[in-house]
């Protein structure tokens, strides 16, 4: 089966179906670049507490083939149940949705993916020359939504931000940047990566949170004054080979090791990745803990995280507003974690262990 082919499926499926893979030498050779890592992320749910018919939808690699990002395939199984893999290419968003009968008593469902990554860096001296986004995406990324308005407070912090910057998108997207990393910080107790809620977050003052609020108010913040943004939706796959103790997925289990990141688009450099949040990240966690804004080691990653990502990392969707095929539950503000619902209602996708789901990482050697 051809790979593009395999990514438009939209019909059921069996319960059990997969994806051919390239043959990883092969496709190495054809990019040319020793520089592509490949790693295996496999997750398995185990519903610990099941109730009638479960319901079991699982995000997979990020559809649209980025210079930094490559989805290579994936497989998957759901004993006794029946799976539907749908395609959402607006967002880049492909979803494994289970459905297992009341009659399995103990619903199963695994997922293979692969992918293939390396490091980016844009050059924001200087255009690239890059070829010019679709408008249709642009104007996507303009826009609010539910969690991310454009408007009232968000648009007055915004224009305060670059009031006075004389540069253009990259210079007023810096000056955001460098607001967000200088009056927000990474608060322990938020659970999973935070929901995003910028406009509470602005009007309360409270700019404690994590990736999924900071690099929200980034993108937000962004797209009010008219730089186009997104979010991007992954996890952490493997430790950082820069020595941040705290940017890494420094385990094989990686089920907690959920992250979003930001990126904003200039006409000539094309996509400028972002991390602000990564750098209160930093400051929080990194050894020995709490440190200073102007440490060397906080320094360095808040140069490096404006124009740059170290790719030890899934990306899984730019997808906001999400509601999940099938599911009677709430839209989600993105879709991150595994989710499932049962006759008792939605599960907590934050709370792996009770759910019951494990993720886990391997690197792929070149063949």
């Amino acid at each position: 089966m051809n790979r593009r082919k395999f990514l438009q499926i939209t019909a059921a499926a069996p319960a059990a179906a997969a994806a051919t893979h390239w043959p990883l030498s092969a496709w190495a050779a054809a990019e040319g670049s020793n520089a592509w890592r490949m790693f295996e992320v496999t997750t398995k749910v185990e519903l610990l507490k099941p109730s009638g018919v479960s319901k079991i939808w699982l995000p997979v690699p990020l559809l649209n083939d980025r210079d930094f990002h490559k989805t290579l395939g994936n497989t998957w199984s759901a004993p006794g149940g029946e799976v539907r893999y749908t395609a959402e290419n607006k967002y880049g968003m492909g979803i494994v949705a289970a459905e297992i009968p009341a009659s399995v008593e103990k619903p199963v469902v695994t997922l293979v993916s692969r992918f293939a990554t390396r490091d980016r860096a844009v050059d924001i001296s200087k255009p690239s020359g890059a070829s010019a986004e679709d408008p249709a995406v642009l104007k996507l990324n303009l826009q609010p939504t539910e969690l991310i308005p454009t408007d009232g407070i968000v648009r007055e912090t915004a224009r305060d931000i670059i009031k006075g910057v004389k540069g253009g998108d990259i210079d007023k997207a810096r000056a955001i940047y460098e607001w967000v990393v200088d009056n927000t910080f990474r608060d322990a107790k938020v659970r999973g990566c935070g929901w995003g809620d910028i406009k509470t977050m602005l009007e309360t003052r409270n700019f404690g949170g994590k990736c999924g609020d900071l690099n929200a108010m980034f993108v937000g913040l962004c797209r009010s004054v008219g730089i186009p943004a997104r979010d991007v939706y992954g996890i952490r796959v493997v430790k950082s080979n820069h020595g941040y103790a705290s940017l890494g997925a420094n385990a094989e289990v990686i089920s907690r090791a959920q992250h979003c990141r930001a990126e904003f688009y200039v006409q000539g450099y094309g996509w400028i990745p972002a991390d602000p949040a990564d750098v209160r990240k930093v400051v929080l966690e990194e050894p020995p803990g709490n440190l200073a804004v102007n440490d060397p080691k906080v320094e360095k990653m808040r140069k490096m995280l404006f124009g740059a990502w170290e790719m030890n990392w899934l990306a899984y969707s730019y997808a906001h507003d999400v509601v999940l095929p099938g599911s009677k539950g709430p839209k989600l503000p993105y879709f991150m974690y595994p989710n499932a619902e049962t006759a008792e209602g939605r599960l907590d996708s934050l709370d792996p262990d009770a759910f019951k789901y494990t993720l886990t990482a391997r690197e792929l050697k070149l063949a």
